[in-house]
């Protein structure tokens, strides 16, 4: 079996750039005694996968140079010499980036596809979901009466968790980039309240009026996705005691200056406002109520993924290039099979 893969040729400097990696084919070896040999039918793309890009020490190793990157994929079993798996099992691993590989059986894992479509394990039955759940549930400790305030609403993470929260009888405001995500977001999740901050002059000014429409007198829980502009706003906006569950920042990972926002967290203290960044595998013990309330919600008609598709290898970079662009709706994702 012959896997075209995207290498990394270089470090990029600021935003990624074309030339920072190249597409390569090989031949994907038979497996030896032990592996198996997968064709990736789906593959996701993040903006974590910036900060691998870099050398900067983190809490998972930098993708190597002229290797082929790592990321989220569903596949098929192809050829297997191990007992735990056999032509036509749907598997996840965490090698995607490429058409097809061999490696050993633990680096992968089986995934029931008959109950759910193969790519939601790359949405809202994967970690994405598991982010959403365990910062949205766990860390932000969402209790009733809660209003909620989410960064990149219509993203991969941030779409589900305006669904939970909504699910769970909250009021939602959501902030997202574009008058379409800013309908989506009212349309598709039911948010209370949406703000495009592309056509917002002072984001802060615009969540304070969103929030006076609401009826509400401020912000309970922040779900940050986004970090600068939009933290600041929800520092400002916070009730006392409010709780934030910081999952990403994604207005900084391209700077190649310090950040100059936000401005205002003397707040933390003005407010007794609690700030706790996480990664989702730290909560992995969580992972299993997270499955069934996912599966029950799905069952029902409740919880979907929001996806923008690109086909083939090929595209691969344009997809993830698209997040940080804001070109993307929900999980990128990459068909390949």
């Amino acid at each position: 079996m012959q896997s075209h893969a995207i290498h990394l040729k270089r470090r990029p400097i600021g935003a990624p750039v074309v030339d920072d990696f190249a597409m390569v084919a090989a031949e994907v070896p038979a497996p030896a005694e032990g592996e198996v040999q997968v064709r990736n039918l789906w593959m996701a793309v993040d903006p974590a996968m910036r900060g691998r890009m870099s050398d900067a020490k983190s809490y998972v190793p930098p993708f190597a140079l002229d290797a082929p990157m790592e990321g989220p994929a569903i596949g098929e079993v192809v050829a297997s010499r191990d007992p735990g798996f056999a032509p036509g099992d749907m598997v996840f691993s965490r090698l995607g980036w490429r058409e097809g590989f061999t490696a050993p059986a633990a680096a992968i894992q089986h995934r029931d596809c008959t109950a759910l479509p193969p790519q939601a394990w790359l949405g809202f039955a994967g970690s994405t979901g598991l982010t959403a759940y365990a910062g949205l549930l766990r860390i932000a400790a969402l209790k009733p009466g809660d209003v909620v305030f989410v960064s990149a609403a219509s993203g991969a993470v941030g779409s589900i968790v305006c669904r939970i929260a909504k699910l769970k009888g909250h009021k939602v405001i959501g902030a997202a980039g574009g008058a379409h995500k800013a309908a989506f977001l009212r349309d598709d999740l039911g948010v209370d309240a949406a703000i495009d901050y592309k056509a917002e002059p002072n984001l802060t000014r615009a969540l304070a009026r969103e929030v006076k429409a609401i009826g509400a007198s401020g912000i309970d829980v922040y779900f940050d996705n986004v970090g600068g502009d939009h933290l600041q706003a929800a520092l400002a906006l916070a009730n006392p005691y409010a709780r934030f569950a910081i999952c990403g920042m994604i207005s900084q990972y391209n700077m190649a200056e310090a950040p100059v926002v936000p401005r205002n967290l003397t707040m933390l203290m003005v407010k007794s406002i609690r700030m706790e960044g996480f990664i989702v595998l730290n909560h992995m013990d969580l992972e299993q109520h997270f499955l069934a309330d996912m599966r029950a919600w799905h069952q029902a008609g409740l919880m979907r993924s929001a996806e923008t598709v690109h086909e083939g290898i090929g595209n691969a970079l344009t997809g993830f290039f698209g997040l940080f662009s804001g070109d993307n709706l929900g999980r990128t994702l990459v068909r390949l099979g």
